[in-house]
């Protein structure tokens, strides 16, 4: 494959990627990272740039596309006064410290460690969006003091693991401490941003081996500018529909969905 086809092809399937991402994000609220890591593995797998250091690959250009998405959907949130500023206050030290820590542990695990980490986790992810319940609680309130400072470089931590931003395991801690899942959301957009930015500085200083044109470090520019167009394109469609419709049995759906793709992602992990 010459130079130019390489690009195309490259180009054509990362705007679809990028549309079906955004339309997901806005129809279930489920952040992009958690379709983008395995797609990204998937596409950059089949135009021949499988790597020991692959995944270093996608969570650094799926956290690159969190840092701007994240940005506008808490801009987005704020504007309609949803977001917990006290929260975010409470939880920002300890998530980006999580997110550091995470940067340096991924850096250094080989792709199918870091393949059979995400599967484990989206398993987790997965699970809870096709059986949990929004009445769910483990107490009234947010936690404080030692809980709070073991919690929050934990989500930071998981996080970057998985190339994700603040939703898949953010909006699960809040409302599951008694925070109103609107409230919850839009916050987790705050996380995103604390969890990605941190992140993609240090994912530039990775070596990658075989990379895709235009990547520097571990993020793939080409890649970041598609998905981002996209997803800020059609994530409103995604939000549109929602309001048509009942996201929750599709939102159950996809948790299915999800445990299938981290599956096949342990599959190959274990060299299956």
């Amino acid at each position: 494959m010459d130079d130019m086809m390489l690009l195309a092809t490259m180009a054509a399937l990362l705007l679809a990627l990028g549309a079906f991402a955004g339309v997901l994000a806005g129809l279930l609220g489920v952040g992009g990272g958690i379709v983008l890591v395995p797609a990204f593995f998937y596409v950059f797998s089949a135009l021949g740039f499988d790597s020991p250091q692959l995944m270093q690959l996608c969570l650094g250009t799926s956290l690159a596309t969190i840092v701007v998405t994240s940005l506008r959907s808490l801009a987005a949130h704020n504007k309609k006064e949803a977001v917990a500023w006290a929260i975010l206050k409470g939880w920002v030290v300890g998530i980006a410290i999580g997110a550091t820590v995470g940067v340096l542990v991924a850096s250094s695990l080989r792709s199918e460690m870091l393949q059979a980490i995400f599967g484990v986790l989206a398993i987790i992810v997965g699970v809870y969006m096709a059986f949990g319940r929004d009445h769910w609680r483990l107490a009234p309130q947010m936690p404080e003091g030692i809980l709070r400072a073991v919690l929050s470089p934990v989500l930071g931590f998981l996080s970057v693991l998985m190339g994700i931003g603040g939703g898949s395991f953010g909006v699960p801690t809040m409302t599951l401490f008694g925070v109103p899942i609107h409230r919850a959301v839009a916050t987790a957009a705050g996380f995103g941003v604390i969890i990605a930015v941190p992140s993609v500085i240090g994912f530039l200083f990775v070596d990658i081996s075989v990379a895709p044109p235009f990547t520097v470090g571990a993020v793939n520019f080409l890649a970041f500018g598609l998905i981002v167009a996209m997803t800020l394109i059609t994530a409103p469609w995604g939000a549109a529909l929602a309001h048509r419709m009942d996201p929750k049995p599709l939102k159950r759906v996809f948790g299915v969905f999800l445990i299938l793709v981290a599956l096949n992602m342990l599959r190959k992990a274990l060299g299956w």
